[in-house]
């Protein structure tokens, strides 16, 4: 089934081969196929000083997400974890280049209103313990990364695979063949679908997507659907016969439940 795989595949050719994608497709799923964009993702998680949470909303709220517009940078999207013990703050920005990324954001730090709100919100102490930010380029089976109410109330999951390096190829193509049609089939919604940027750590061997779903209970139906259904463990089992092994490390997939904020342009 999938021991032929290949780095790519044109949209018209995966129409034809994958089925149950194309059902799910004709029942409302995002156009999926390759990715035509040159955009860069900056993928931010801010984990917060306990007690600070609603210093940084609001910046966010009232200063920063205007600021970013200000010098171009796009906000996608600004989540909490569904579980409210995890205090990070996960949100995602574009830009046309990773060069434009340095200036926008140079010019943003730079930002006269940006150092006065930084200043006035950590006037009792910072508010940010840690952040993280890789960049991201989306794979070319990504649906179109929308703004608005995609959710549709229900919550997002954020999900993380590592690989092997030699073993990425196969992942992508069982996620490009298979996958998120089989997602679709089982109403997870495909969100976006991310590689790290080469130059970023484990860069050759990160798949990050997300999905969304009607709520977590869905969330565990829909999965338990999903590993269940022939067509997948049939993917399965082709894939990782032609790569030799399992397509993730041990302990290599990781999710994390997230709802948006009042502020997101993402729901």
């Amino acid at each position: 089934m999938d021991g032929g795989f290949r780095p790519m595949i044109h949209r018209r050719d995966f129409l034809k081969t994958a089925s149950v994608a194309g059902a799910a497709l004709a029942t409302g799923c995002h156009t999926l196929g390759t990715s035509h964009t040159a955009s860069v993702y900056e993928l931010r998680i801010y984990t917060i000083h306990p007690g600070k949470a609603e210093a940084l909303h609001n910046r966010f709220r009232n200063h920063t997400l205007r600021l970013f517009k200000k010098h171009g940078i796009e906000s996608i999207g600004y989540w909490m974890p569904a579980d409210t013990a995890d205090q990070r703050l996960h949100f995602l920005l574009r830009y046309p280049s990773r060069e434009a990324r340095e200036t926008m954001w140079k010019a943003f730090t730079s930002d006269p209103d940006w150092k006065s709100a930084q200043k006035a919100s950590e006037a009792a102490g910072p508010i940010v313990a840690k952040a993280e930010n890789p960049f991201l380029v989306e794979t070319d089976y990504s649906p179109k990364v929308r703004t608005g109410n995609v959710s549709k109330g229900g919550v997002w999951e954020m999900r993380t695979y590592t690989s092997t390096p030699e073993r990425l190829s196969h992942l992508d193509a069982r996620f490009r063949n298979h996958t998120i049609g089989l997602f679709a089939k089982y109403g997870m919604g495909n969100q976006g679908y991310f590689h790290k940027m080469a130059d970023q750590p484990e860069g050759d061997r990160t798949l990050l997507y997300f999905l969304t779903h009607k709520s977590q209970d869905a969330a565990k139906a829909s999965f338990a659907a999903f590993g269940k259904d022939p067509a997948w463990k049939a993917a399965r089992e082709a894939s990782e016969k032609a790569a030799g092994g399992s397509l993730t490390v041990n302990g290599g997939v990781k999710s994390v439940f997230l709802v948006p904020t009042d502020y997101s342009p993402t729901r």
